[in-house]
């Protein structure tokens, strides 16, 4: 058998009370002491939330200063400078064609030489041209003869109508042919000098200083004369040089007051060359503003000595007008742009931020010329502005004039 288990504790009991009001009793007293063992754990407690509630009560810690670096806003006096895109252009250019027909015989120059004014280029075939100019030749001297016969004519039938011998329709008729003869002649000369001419244009020249492109009809073709299709060569002046451009049509009236006072200044960058600036003068403004686009198309003419401008280039074009005298510059970092506004954070003598709106004129190398929102002399945020707003902390890591 197994062992005997010890029977269960029967609950207590109250003498005179029956059995169910019993084990009522019973739970009332099991809540009674569980009620009081919350209550113990509660104290034990208390004296820690009254701890954390007194952490909380306290001050909370202030931020540290955020990092920045700042500049100090200058007042200086700064060129009025306006930048645009510019398309470089030849000078001249000249596309050279044929005056007359025949032979392309021979090509005096090679693709892409410099060539100067009156330089050989081209000889087409002249024989055809000399032979028209000897046949024009003996006709003059033809003609001449027979004007030379008709002259004494004329003169002998002057003497002999004053005296009667002939009729007046004679004489009439004898001086008529020699008139006649006399505009033959000079039809015949102008034929000569014209084959004289188409023979001369069998040497055909550089009309420009310039450099020679591609060469487009080769030696052993046969040319015809003013054959707009077909160039020879095409020959581009390079030196000087023109770059073109356009501003807004607002500038006007500036471009004419800096032409006013004197030569403008024009400074082209060619990309990958920012270090070596090449400078010209503004030469052609044009007679009328594109109402399309509201653009006004600007030239300006290079030495181009060195020959780094080459047509069809596109520069960097900066048009100096004036000097701006007084200017509010600061680093162009400086300036940030908020929603529809752009704006500066400026460093108070307690060391905190200040917002400032501000408005940019224009930019510069770097700098941003703005045209009011700061005083000279005030610092202002170059780096650090993200962990940035009106009112924080800051501490200067580095400053100056330029950031």
């Amino acid at each position: 058998m197994g062992a005997a288990t010890a029977p269960s504790a029967p609950p207590p009991t109250f003498i005179g009370m029956r059995p169910e009001k019993t084990l009522h009793v019973a739970a009332f007293a099991l809540r009674s002491r569980l009620l009081v063992s919350l209550g113990l754990l509660l104290c034990l407690l208390t004296p820690g939330l009254w701890a954390c509630s007194g952490s909380r009560s306290e001050a909370p810690v202030a931020p540290p200063p955020v990092p920045v670096s700042a500049a100090v806003v200058q007042q200086k006096t700064v060129p009025l400078v306006l930048k645009t895109i510019g398309n470089v252009e030849a000078s001249a250019t000249v596309s050279v064609k044929a005056l007359v027909g025949g032979e392309l015989l021979r090509v005096h120059f090679r693709e892409g030489q410099e060539v100067r004014e009156g330089d050989l280029l081209f000889t087409i075939d002249p024989r055809p041209h000399q032979a028209a100019l000897r046949e024009a030749q003996a006709k003059l001297a033809r003609d001449q003869a027979l004007l030379k016969k008709a002259r004494d004519d004329a003169r002998r039938y002057a003497r002999l109508i004053q005296d009667d011998l002939i009729s007046r329709e004679q004489f009439d008729q004898v001086t008529a042919t020699a008139q006649a003869l006399e505009a033959t002649v000079r039809a015949d000369e102008a034929a000569v000098e014209s084959a004289r001419l188409k023979l001369a244009y069998c040497t055909i020249r550089s009309p420009i200083t310039g450099r020679t492109g591609s060469l487009l009809v080769h030696q052993g073709n046969i040319v015809k004369a003013e054959d707009e299709k077909h160039v020879l060569v095409v020959i581009h002046q390079i030196q000087p040089i023109y770059i073109s451009f356009t501003l807004p049509e607002q500038h006007l009236g500036a471009i004419q007051a800096a032409q006013a006072a004197g030569p403008v200044t024009v400074t082209a960058v060619i990309p990958g060359e920012t270090d070596r600036p090449v400078s010209g003068r503004l030469s052609f403004v044009d007679h009328a503003v594109d109402q399309a686009t509201g653009t006004l198309r600007l030239k300006a003419t290079f030495p181009n000595e060195d020959r780094r401008l080459w047509p069809g280039q596109f520069v960097e074009v900066a048009v100096k007008l004036a000097d701006d005298p007084d200017a509010l510059v600061v680093p162009a970092r400086a300036v940030q742009t908020g929603q529809g506004e752009q704006y500066v954070y400026t460093i108070t003598a307690g060391s905190t931020v200040e917002y400032r709106a501000v408005t940019v004129k224009r930019h510069l190398e770097g700098e941003a010329v703005l045209a009011g929102g700061v005083k000279p002399g005030e610092m202002v945020v170059t780096d650090g502005h993200l962990r940035l707003t009106p009112g924080a902390r800051v501490t200067v890591k580095n400053s100056g004039g330029g950031g």
